[in-house]
């Protein structure tokens, strides 16, 4: 399967069986179908059967696929045949061309007014002529049937309809030069879609298939499949291999390239309690580490599954495409029936001359080069930025990043690093700043957010004995609750404690002169009494600047930095980072609605989060963009995008990706439409032939897979 035009194919012979064109998805890239069965009479062997009709060859997908890699085992003839038919085409019309020639006294027979009637060729040239046509249509026949019983026309039927009519007005060697030329053409097509579906396979080879088991009682090493790997197995890793799995450092230390997830160009130091993830490659140190997934849930498992996914959220340019082609493909075979017919009634002109126009106009009606340009120019698109450390999930949001004109901006872990650490504990009344730190990690330990974990990280730093929080509960945007020891708590805000407890004139000026030192702050309080306040800093990415200076140079017209912190916080780094407009002390709706207000100004409008606590700020945007991703399985379902490093400048990278694969898909629809209406000029003043037009048109089909493919390059 490698045209949507074999999609077609499919759908009208099997929707009968499976009860509707619904039941069928597809997958062109990676080859595959799904079938939503709901009657048990329908069988794998059933629909396999269907498909044959067809010409094609379908395998039951859990036979051959394990852990997402599949390996269909086929003999010589299955892997080979289209090419061994095709060079028999080829020979056949070869030797055809040789005897006519001499048969003819020369290759003048070549040049003879296109249209004019050849006569039956001698018997040996006819045998050649009629084995090329049939080695050519070995596939393209049982297409064309289900074509022509459904009364859809198709790339197929056209071009049997031309190699027939030919064959009517004695036109053997044309005939033959069409199916030979057309076989040619589904090979190199096939070839060169099968080159994007090679890019997306190599994602899979990332991960090894084995890996080193340590045995937990006398501690051997054995090779297993990575797929029989139990998680919290313990797997030794030497230097220079790549990890098989996710999972924790337990003993060692190393340097790990992770640009085949990240797009990182520099190795990340790794010791003991660091996460390590599949695929990525271990540098010159030796580790052991704790399986955290399996192997078919792994970072680089869930990658590639939504890079497959992807390709079902098709971009608005590949959806107008296929609307295109299935009123273009009928318009054209109704012009070339009243270009073959209109002309000789109206004039005395010569009925097999403008047959055979009408006939190039069949051949030039395919739109095979027309369809399948824009979805291979998507999924090189996809797997490049896959590639670059970015997870685009669908062409639709490929599309959508390139005319984005507004951008909101979360700052921890966006504008900033998300590196938060404590800067100060300051306890009030008979509070002692160990005793406030360990009740502020006891709550804080069940939230993700970088000001709780900081916190968490400077209580084990202190070695502090945590106690258990009880009841806890979360308030989105403000903090939580809970129960310690008995009594209840309450962690959050500067905002949150205003509300709730009255301030201290002298506290209040003091959290105001940390605030406007951009430090973020977390009270603690226990019933109307205030415990204390932990001073939280953060560090600003030295690159903001610059990139948003690259982003106004693309046409980003406003970038705005919207936070839940405070006002003194947000407007610091507004200052440092030249943003155009800033928004603080935001709850998650009040984010949706600055987004929503930015969408009615400019239409098109991308949220840049940390993916789980602004995922309806993300869902609101036209595109949600999570950073810094990696090993986070919220962030990597929420958002449209995933930039899996933390890497800002990957954002104008994006913009110019997505541009660059909306231009690459404009030239391919100019090229093809041009090239197809050139030829039915000609065709109108009967200077195309029928080879000439398949060459043309396989030219075509070439060049803009071509040209869609040089997007996998790095850019």
């Amino acid at each position: 399967m490698d045209c949507p035009e074999e999609v077609a194919i499919l759908k009208r012979q099997l929707s009968p069986l499976v009860g509707g064109e619904d039941r069928l998805s597809f997958d062109i890239l990676n080859a595959k179908m799904s079938v939503l069965v709901s009657d048990a009479a329908v069988t794998s062997g059933a629909v396999c059967q269907g498909v044959a009709v067809t010409g094609m060859r379908a395998v039951p997908w859990e036979e051959v696929c394990q852990a997402g890699v599949c390996a269909v085992e086929a003999g010589f003839w299955r892997q080979r045949s289209r090419l061994l038919l095709c060079v028999t085409s080829a020979l056949l019309l070869t030797l055809g061309l040789i005897l006519e020639g001499i048969h003819h006294g020369g290759i003048a027979f070549l040049l003879k007014d296109a249209g004019q009637p050849e006569g039956l060729p001698s018997p040996p040239v006819l045998v050649c002529y009629a084995g090329a046509m049939i080695a050519g249509g070995w596939y393209v026949v049982p297409k064309a049937w289900v074509a022509l019983r459904s009364w859809v026309p198709d790339m197929n039927l056209l071009m049997m309809v031309a190699v027939a009519g030919a064959v009517a007005i004695g036109q053997w060697s044309e005939a033959a030069s069409v199916t030979f030329l057309f076989s040619l053409a589904l090979l190199l097509e096939s070839w060169s879609t099968d080159r994007a579906r090679r890019a997306i396979r190599s994602l899979l080879e990332l991960s090894p298939t084995v890996a080193r088991f340590v045995c937990p009682h006398d501690g051997c090493i054995e090779e297993r499949p990575v797929n029989e790997i139990a998680v919290g197995t313990t797997i030794l890793v030497r230097p220079g291999e790549k990890i098989p799995l996710d999972g924790v450092i337990l003993k060692g230390e190393t340097t790990v390239n992770q640009a085949p997830i990240t797009g990182e160009s520099l190795p990340v130091a790794k010791g003991v309690g660091s996460e390590v993830f599949a695929g990525t490659i271990n540098g010159d140190g030796a580790f052991e580490f704790r399986s955290s997934k399996p192997a078919t849930d792994t970072t680089l498992a869930r990658i590639i599954h939504m890079v497959e996914e992807s390709q079902s959220r098709r971009a608005p340019a590949e959806q107008w495409v296929e609307r295109f082609a299935r009123v273009y493909t009928p318009i054209m075979m109704l012009l070339a029936l009243l270009i073959a017919v209109l002309p000789p009634l109206l004039t005395a002109a010569s009925w097999s001359a403008w047959f055979y126009n009408g006939l190039v106009l069949l051949v030039i009606a395919c739109p095979c080069a027309l369809v399948i340009s824009t979805p291979v120019s998507i999924v090189a698109a996809l797997t490049s930025a896959t590639r670059h450390g970015v997870l685009i999930k669908g062409g639709a949001y490929l599309e959508a990043l390139g005319r984005i004109r507004a951008l909101a901006m979360d700052k921890t872990g966006t504008v900033t690093r998300g590196q938060t650490r404590v800067h100060q504990v300051i306890p009030l009344d008979d509070h002692r700043p160990e005793q406030l730190l360990a009740h502020a990690a006891a709550m804080e330990r069940h939230t993700t957010h970088p000001l709780g974990l900081a916190i968490g990280r400077e209580a084990v730093a202190r070695d502090l004995q945590v106690p258990h929080a009880e009841e806890f509960t979360a308030l989105p945007g403000e903090g939580a609750q809970a129960k310690i020891h008995g009594r209840q708590y309450w962690i959050g805000s500067h905002r949150m404690l205003e509300r709730r407890v009255d301030e201290p004139a002298d506290l209040h000026d003091h959290a105001v002169q940390l605030e406007n030192a951009g430090h973020s702050l977390v009270f603690m309080w226990c019933d109307d009494h205030i415990c204390g306040l932990i001073s939280v800093a953060d560090e600003l990415r030295e690159d903001v600047p610059q990139v948003l200076q690259e982003l106004r140079t693309l046409g980003i017209l406003k970038v705005v930095l919207v936070t839940g912190d405070n006002r003194g916080t947000a407007e610091a780094i507004a200052g440092a980072t030249g943003v155009d407009e800033w928004q603080a002390e935001l709850l998650p709706e009040d984010k949706v609605a600055v987004v929503n207000r930015l969408r009615q100004e400019f239409g098109q409008v991308a949220m840049v989060g940390d993916g789980v606590n602004d995922a309806p700020a993300l869902a609101a945007a036209t595109v949600g963009i999570a950073m810094g991703t990696i090993g986070t399985d919220a962030a990597i379902e929420t958002a449209d995008v995933a930039l899996m490093s933390d890497d800002l400048s990957r954002l104008p990278w994006l913009i110019r990706h997505s541009r660059r694969t909306l231009a690459i898909i404009r030239q391919n629809v100019v090229f093809a439409l041009g090239l197809k209406g050139l030829f039915v000029g000609m065709a109108l003043f009967g200077m195309a032939t029928l080879w000439l037009a398949i060459a043309a048109d396989m030219g075509a089909s070439l060049l803009v897979i071509f040209n869609g493919l040089r997007l996998l390059r790095n850019s």
